[in-house]
């Protein structure tokens, strides 16, 4: 099985060693490859619209974006970990699913992406971990993933890894083992209900637009193209 964790913070803290707990659970006899934000992507979408218009190889940070978008499509399990800032994911997560917007429905989804699973990992001083995951969560509905499942942890004691108490870390450290566990033979997943509607909708409105242009946007010729719409 071949796994994409992409961990929204550099920070070797509370985040860290969550997704040090999950991976450890599947690092025997699968691929693990892993890119870590802003190292890996230290960039914002400047708006340019190049991925929208044209191809999202002509954006400007298209040597950041494309290895981990290849790295997901080669994946069975995408994983996602950030910690929560503001009630929010980090910003330099956020800048990367800006990016991967281009492959929404809406706009150029690539099949493959109908059969992943993904798992999201938050972490807040408390419980307020929603927010943070929705924010993943929307993205990758829109990406095509119908099995995403998340696990929020609160920390409780504090947001420092070695000022929590053993029984704290080890407490979180067995939850998120766990919920790996669930992982160690993930197959694929199916396109889902949700994700089945989105498509159909997206389809609908790609090929109304379709019939009245008179040069095809990148989008709707990538659709004709695939043969999702007639015109």
């Amino acid at each position: 099985m071949k796994i994409t964790v992409i961990t929204g913070t550099e920070v070797r803290g509370c985040t860290y060693h969550i997704k040090e707990a999950f991976t450890e659970e599947l690092r025997k006899g699968n691929e693990i490859t892993e890119f870590y934000l802003p190292k890996d992507l230290p960039y914002f979408c400047c708006g340019c619209k190049n991925c929208f218009f044209k191809s999202e190889l002509l954006c400007p940070h298209a040597k950041y974006v494309e290895p981990i978008w290849q790295s997901m499509l080669a994946s069975d399990l995408i994983v996602f970990a950030s910690p929560v800032y503001a009630l929010r994911t980090t910003a330099q997560m956020k800048s990367l699913l800006d990016h991967l917007c281009v492959h929404w429905m809406v706009h150029r989804p690539d099949e493959r992406m109908f059969h992943k699973k993904a798992v999201i990992l938050t972490n807040a001083i408390g419980i307020l971990n929603k927010g943070a995951q929705k924010d993943i969560s929307t993205s990758l509905t829109w990406l095509g993933i119908s099995h995403i499942r998340k696990l929020g942890i609160g920390l409780l004691e504090g947001v420092i890894w070695n000022e929590l108490s053993g029984k704290r870390r080890q407490d979180i450290t067995d939850k998120v083992k766990a919920f790996a566990k669930q992982y160690k033979n993930a197959g694929h997943g199916n396109k889902g209900l949700k994700v089945k509607f989105l498509f159909m909708i997206t389809k609908m409105m790609h090929e109304a637009i379709a019939k009245k242009e008179k040069e095809l946007s990148a989008d709707n010729k990538y659709w004709l193209d695939k043969g999702w719409i007639k015109i």
